[in-house]
This record gives C-alpha cells, sequence and structure tokens, in this order.
C-alpha cells in the first residue's frame, strides 16, 4: 500500500553545458551509470557533499556514485528541484 506520506522525489533540471555534455553520450554502460547517480540524487538530494566556494548562490555538491564510476555536479533550488552543472566520468 503506498503512503501517503512518502517524500516525492527532486525533480531534475539540467544546464545547458551539462545539456550539450548528455547529447554526446552514446554508450549504454554510460547512460545507465548516469541514470543510476540521477535517481540516487532525486531521492535524496542532500547525498553529495558540499563543494566550498561563495556562499552569495546556491550551494554546489558533488555526488560520486563509486561503483559506476560517476561524478555529478548540481545545486538544490529552494523548491527542491536538482540542476544538474556537469556529468563528469571519474
Amino acid at each position: 500500500m503506498p503512503s501517503a506520506h512518502r517524500p516525492r522525489r527532486a525533480r531534475i533540471a539540467f544546464s545547458d553545458s551539462a545539456a550539450k555534455q548528455l547529447e554526446n553520450i552514446t554508450s549504454e554502460a554510460a547512460i545507465h551509470a548516469l541514470d543510476r547517480a540521477l535517481v540516487v540524487i532525486s531521492v535524496d538530494p542532500d547525498v553529495g557533499e558540499p563543494i566550498p566556494g561563495d556562499t552569495a548562490g546556491p550551494q554546489l555538491r558533488q555526488y560520486t556514485d563509486e561503483v559506476e564510476a560517476v561524478r555529478v555536479l548540481y545545486f538544490v533550488t529552494a523548491l527542491r528541484t536538482v540542476v544538474v552543472v556537469a556529468y563528469i566520468e571519474v
């Protein structure tokens, strides 16, 4: 039975730079790795480590999935939308 109070997943959006990176991904393994990382981030946007920097804007975060060898740089908006700034393979 689904819970009425279960938190919903964060919405994922991509910066122009990240969108261009996505266009260049042709490997199914790379797509799978990125999908897995994005699911983790959408379920818990605070899972990544904060990247030290300017506090004027949103806090840039980094999520690294050691199993799939993928790193994603992102920030979370006030409405809990995750904006992916860059997708970087490790």
